[in-house]
This record gives C-alpha cells, sequence and structure tokens, in this order.
C-alpha cells in the first residue's frame, strides 16, 4: 500500500508540475511534458516507490511515448561510454571485498594513528576517503560499516564512527572522476558539449585540496568533546596479508599508475591518448581471468547494475533538455544570473547543490542541473567560467551530509547502529556550510589554473 501512495504522489506532483510550467510559465508542451516526467521519476527515486533500477529505465518507455525523445536516442544513453567505465569500478570493488583486501586496507591505515577516539575518527575518515577514490562510494561504505561498528560499544564513539565512515566516503569520493556518480555524469555532458575533456590526474590534481580541508574540518567536527572513551583497536590483529591480496593489489597500483601516465597536464605533457573507459573496463575483465583475476560469473550479481541504468537516465535527462530546447527556456529566465560577480554566482550555485541534494538524488539532480547551469552562465565573457561554475555544481553534489537520503553512504552509517536522523543533520549541517565556502574559495582562485 505505501508502495502506491508513493506512486500516487509522483504521478500528483507531475500534474501539478506540468499545469504550473505550462501555465505560469508558458513553456511548450513537449518542454513542459519533460518538466512532468522529470518530477515524477524524482518523487519515485526519493520514496523509494519503485525500485531504484526500475525508475531509471522510465525514460525508455516514456520518453518516446511521449514523443520527448525518439526510442533510438533514448536507448542510446544507455550505452554511453562512462557507464563501462563504472562497471569496470564495480568489477574491481568487486574483487576487492571477495579477496578482503579491504579489511587489510583498514587495519594498516588503523595502526597508523594513535590509538585514541580522535585518532580513530581521523583512521576511518582517511580509510573511508582512500577507498572511494578507487571505489564508488557506496561500496566503500558498505565495506568498512563492521569495521566502524567493531571498534567501540560506547554509543558516544559508535555515532561518530559511523558518521566518520559515511562522511569521509562522501568526501573522498570527488577526489577521482570514478570516485563519485557526478563526476562521471559531469564528464559525459562536457565530451557531448564539445568541451576540453579533465584528464584523470588533472582531476586529482584539483580535488586534493578540498578533499584534505573537508576531512580536516570532519575529523575537527566529530571529534568536539570525544573525551576518553573505551575503544577495540586490536580488532584487525588477526588479519594477514595473503598471496590473493598481494596480487589484487598490485593489479590496482598498475590500473592506478597508467590511469596517472595517460592523462595530459596541459601544457607539458599530452599523455598516451588511452581511452580511460577502455583501461578500466579491461582491468575490471581482467578480474575474471583464470589465474590472474578472482571473480567467477555468479560473482557479477553483487554488481549493482541499477546504478548503470540511473546513469543511463541521467544522459537521457540531459539529452532532453537539449533537444527540447528546455535548456534553451531556463537560460532565457536566467539571463540576468550571468551579469551578476562570478563569486556570487559560484557561491549561490554551490549553496542551491548542497542543500537541494539532501532532499533528492546527487545523480539525478547533477542531471538536471548541469544542462540548467550550463544554459544560464553561456553568455558569460569567459568561456573557461561555465565549466568552472559546472564542476563547482557537481562537487556540490556529493558533498550533502545532514540527511540519509542525501547519499549512499549517510543511508548506510543510519541502518548500521544507533545513529538519529537528528545527529547526522547537526554534524551534517556544519560540514555542508564548510562545503559551500570551501569549494566555491577553490574554485574561485585554484582551480582556475587547471581550465
Amino acid at each position: 500500500m505505501g508502495e502506491w501512495r508513493g506512486i500516487l504522489i509522483g504521478m500528483a506532483v507531475a500534474i501539478v508540475a506540468f499545469f504550473a510550467v505550462s501555465e505560469y510559465a508558458s513553456l511548450p508542451l513537449a518542454q513542459s511534458l519533460l518538466v512532468a516526467l522529470v518530477a515524477f521519476m524524482v518523487v519515485l527515486w526519493t520514496n523509494e516507490a519503485l525500485p531504484l533500477g526500475i525508475v531509471s529505465l522510465l525514460p525508455i518507455v516514456l520518453f518516446p511515448a511521449f514523443e520527448i525523445l525518439s526510442i533510438q536516442k533514448t536507448t542510446a544513453n544507455y550505452a554511453n561510454p562512462i557507464i563501462y567505465l563504472f562497471l569496470g569500478g564495480f568489477m574491481l570493488a568487486v574483487a576487492t571485498e571477495k579477496t578482503g583486501l579491504h579489511k587489510i586496507i583498514a587495519k594498516r591505515l588503523l595502526q597508523a594513528f594513535p590509538n585514541t577516539p580522535r585518532g580513530i575518527i581521523a583512521s576511518l575518515g582517511i580509510t573511508a576517503s582512500c577507498l572511494s577514490m578507487i571505489l564508488s562510494n557506496t561500496t566503500t561504505a558498505l565495506l568498512l560499516l563492521p569495521v566502524a561498528l567493531s571498534i567501540s560499544e560506547d554509543r558516544f564513539l559508535k555515532i561518530r564512527f559511523l558518521l566518520a565512515v559515511a562522511f569521509g566516503a562522501s568526501i573522498g569520493g570527488i577526489t577521482t572522476p570514478i570516485g563519485s556518480p557526478p563526476n562521471l555524469i559531469l564528464l559525459g555532458f562536457l565530451d557531448k558539449q564539445g568541451m576540453d575533456p579533465i584528464g584523470f590526474a588533472a582531476w586529482v590534481a584539483m580535488m586534493l585540496p578540498v578533499t584534505m580541508m573537508m576531512l580536516y574540518i570532519m575529523v575537527n567536527v566529530l571529534s568536539f568533546r570525544s573525551g576518553d572513551h573505551t575503544l577495540n583497536a586490536e580488532a584487525f590483529h588477526e588479519v594477514h596479508f595473503d598471496r590473493h591480496q598481494k596480487r589484487l593489489t598490485w593489479i590496482l597500483g598498475i590500473l592506478v599508475t597508467l590511469l596517472f601516465v595517460n592523462s595530459p597536464i596541459k601544457p607539458f605533457y599530452s599523455g598516451l591518448g588511452l581511452n580511460e573507459n577502455a583501461i578500466l573496463l579491461g582491468f575490471g575483465m581482467l578480474m575474471f581471468v583464470p589465474k590472474i583475476g578472482f571473480l567467477e560469473w555468479k560473482d557479477s550479481k553483487k554488481i549493482p547494475y541499477e546504478i548503470m541504468f540511473l546513469f543511463g537516465a541521467g544522459f537521457c535527462i540531459a539529452s532532453a533538455f537539449s533537444d527540447t530546447g528546455l535548456a534553451q527556456s531556463v537560460s532565457k529566465a536566467l539571463e540576468h544570473v550571468s551579469a551578476l560577480p562570478i563569486i556570487l554566482i559560484v557561491l549561490a550555485v554551490a549553496t542551491f547543490a548542497i542543500f537541494a541534494t539532501e532532499i533528492l538524488s546527487n545523480t539525478a539532480l547533477i542531471s538536471i542541473l548541469l544542462p540548467i547551469v550550463y544554459a544560464a552562465v553561456h553568455t558569460l565573457d569567459f568561456p573557461l567560467e561555465e565549466e568552472l561554475i559546472m564542476i563547482t555544481a557537481t562537487i556540490c553534489t556529493s558533498y550533502a551530509f545532514m540527511l540519509p537520503i542525501a547519499t549512499p553512504p549517510n543511508a548506510i552509517a543510519i541502518s548500521g547502529g544507533d545513529l538519529k536522523v537528528s545527529e547526522m543533520a547537526r554534524f551534517g549541517f556544519l560540514l555542508n556550510i564548510a562545503g559551500v565556502l570551501i569549494v566555491s574559495a577553490i574554485a574561485l582562485s585554484y582551480w582556475k589554473l587547471f581550465l
């Protein structure tokens, strides 16, 4: 019954959205229908009345039915090369979980920090951050959840350890192109617009200062008044580094090295010219090769295919915004935005992206937001600032820390223990504000050097 209520709410919101934009904004029929359908899907993504993967496949049925996009254009978005990059990442994540390499990484990082509440919070946050640079933040949070729960029975510390994992996974996910879904959507959008791509090494160099500053603030916020509590940092002494884990470590090391060497650093180095999507997918497929990899076909059931469908839906929405002219309509309505000082534009975009993501899927939000932001700022005198503002929006959609629905790591943390939503919101609000200020400041000063 609850599921039907959620579907009916989605339909009601879609109908209201349709009449609101068609009557008051005077949008053409196709654009009004697109707004209604996107509103319908966003509501279903939010209330989970239907499975995530099913909602993400709705554009294949709805867009051609309402003549938003042809069936050929719609389905083509589900074969975007970025999706195969993430598929390779999921294969590596499953191999990491199967071999237990995540436990070794956690053990080494836990041993590297003081055996105090602040030290454990720092170690969990940095562990989650490092893992989420090469794995999805969802996978990272799931893998480290038992780590956080095993260290202490003290509720005061347990909730902070859970938050350190959730927040650390989101913070670290922005550091590499594959760490967070919005990063990949941005790269796909830039490619569609014919804009210069951002290489792996350049992306990491741009994001590391943000990651380090946010981690520092997170540790200080979560460690406030932590005091002297009971810890069990000896929980991983029985975990040993076996030959399978060593082999996977070498493979991951070669992959990361290849990605860095392949990335151009303009104007000094042009890179190898290899396709990064093919590299990551190739290494993921290598996990199934006997004597080299670690997976069998039955292990592929653990790959979250619904996330890849979600990517396809995001690319469909972005394509529909362009094809129906909705992006241009929004651009006309927001022409005055381009007249504002760049600092106000960046602050406004960062604030909206972070707080809107609290109630919307970050993947869905960035899919909707990128065409609007691009259309709104395309008249700026300096084209590089268009890319700067879109990167700001993308990073901020991964930096929502207040509510469980905001990001998968937040939801995982809530499901793992005694953590209350009010407690997450209290700590998360401070990090939201820090995210707005830090991302805006870095964007306006440091990122310009790379664009």
